[in-house]
C-alpha cells in the first residue's frame, strides 16, 4: 500500500480547512492522506476528524473520518481574519509536512494556501513563498514551478518579477537550467520517458528574425540547439500566441514560457478550477491547489474543492511515478 500523502494546514483562516473536508469526502476510498493541523479548528468547520499519532495510522481510519495529526493554533480562529498569533504553527505544519516525506512517511507533500505576510508578521518568515521554504527545507538550490491541468502543463522561467525586469533575468543559464529541471520532473514524476518541451519566445512573433528584438537569436535559440544535441526533444522558440490552441497543445508535454503571464493565462484560462501547482527539482513531491486563501468567500460554502482534490490526486500519481 502507498505511504499516504502529508497535507499542510495552511492559513486557517481561508477556505483550506473547508476545502479538505470536501477533499476528504471525496477521495476518502481512492486517496489515503492526513492533515497537519488543529483538530479543534476543522471540528469547528464540521468536520468528522480522528487524530492519529503517525502517519501511519491514515489509511485505517480515512473511510470513516479526515485523520488529522495535531498541530496546535495558539489562538481559536475567525475565518477571514488572518492571525499572526497562528502564524508558528503553520509553518510547523509545513516543516513537518517535509521531513515525514523525506524521512519515507509520507510519499509527498500537498499544501493548503499561506498567507505570507501573517507568517512573516507572527513567525520571521523569510521566504516569498511555499516555493523557496520547500526548496530551503530540502537543500534543493534550484526549484522550478509547473502549473499542471488535464489540458495543460506549463513552466515560466522568470516568476514573480516586474515584467521590466524579465528580459535581465532571463539569461541563457536560467532557461537552461528550468529546462533541464523540466525534463527531469516530467520522466521522474510524470512517467514520460522521452518528454517533447515546446519553448516560447520572448518577444512578439517570437522576436520575427530579429526584427522585433534579438532575445531569441541571442539568449534562447543556441540554449535550444545545445539540448536538441543532446537528445532533448525541445522546440521553438515559438510565437505564445500561437501555442496554445488545441492542435499545437497536442505536439508536446509541457510548455516553458519566458515569464509569469504568458504561461499562466493560457493554463488558467483552461484549467482554472483544477489547475495544480507543483514544485519541480525536489527530492519530494509537492503539489498545491493553484489558488489562494480566499477570505472573501471563507465558510460562505462557496468555494470550490476541484484544485485541492486535482492536487491530492496528482500528488499520488507523482508518487507512484517515482515508486
Amino acid at each position: 500500500m502507498m505511504r499516504p500523502i502529508a497535507l499542510t494546514m495552511g492559513d486557517p483562516a481561508g477556505i483550506g480547512g473547508e476545502l479538505t473536508l470536501a477533499a476528504w469526502a471525496a477521495l476518502r476510498s481512492e486517496t489515503v492522506f492526513y492533515i497537519i493541523g488543529d483538530p479543534d479548528w476543522l471540528r469547528r468547520l464540521g468536520g468528522t476528524v480522528r487524530e492519529i499519532a503517525a502517519p501511519s495510522e491514515a489509511a485505517a481510519c480515512m473511510a470513516d473520518a479526515l485523520p488529522v495529526l495535531p498541530e496546535r493554533l495558539e489562538r481559536p480562529v475567525t475565518l477571514a481574519q488572518p492571525d499572526a498569533r497562528n502564524a508558528a504553527a503553520v509553518v510547523r505544519s509545513i516543516e513537518r509536512a517535509v521531513a515525514q516525506a523525506l524521512g519515507g512517511e509520507a510519499a509527498a507533500v500537498c499544501t493548503n494556501p499561506i498567507n505570507k505576510k501573517a507568517l512573516q508578521d507572527g513567525a520571521n518568515f523569510g521566504f516569498p513563498g511555499h516555493t523557496e521554504f520547500l526548496a530551503h527545507l530540502c537543500d534543493s538550490p534550484r526549484p522550478v514551478m509547473m502549473l499542471a491541468g488535464p489540458d495543460l502543463r506549463v513552466v515560466p522561467v522568470t516568476i514573480h518579477i516586474p515584467l521590466s525586469q524579465v528580459p535581465a533575468a532571463l539569461t541563457p543559464e536560467l532557461l537552461e537550467e528550468t529546462l533541464r529541471v523540466t525534463h527531469a520532473g516530467l520522466q521522474r514524476d510524470f512517467g514520460i520517458p522521452a518528454p517533447r518541451i515546446a519553448v516560447s519566445g520572448l518577444n512578439p512573433h517570437a522576436g520575427e528574425g530579429g526584427a522585433m528584438g534579438f532575445d531569441e537569436i541571442e539568449r534562447i535559440i543556441p540554449v535550444l540547439h545545445r539540448l536538441a544535441a543532446e537528445g532533448m526533444l525541445v522546440t521553438g522558440p515559438f510565437p505564445a500566441d500561437t501555442m496554445f490552441h488545441p492542435r499545437a497543445r497536442a505536439t508536446y508535454d509541457a510548455a516553458v514560457c519566458m515569464y509569469h503571464d504568458q504561461a499562466l493565462i493560457p493554463t488558467k484560462t483552461l484549467n482554472f478550477d483544477d489547475g495544480v501547482n507543483v514544485t519541480l527539482g525536489l527530492p519530494i513531491v509537492r503539489t498545491s491547489p493553484d489558488h489562494g486563501t480566499a477570505y472573501d468567500i471563507a465558510g460562505r460554502g462557496v468555494a470550490r474543492p476541484d484544485s485541492l482534490i486535482a492536487a491530492l490526486r496528482l500528488a499520488r500519481d507523482m508518487a507512484g511515478a517515482r515508486a
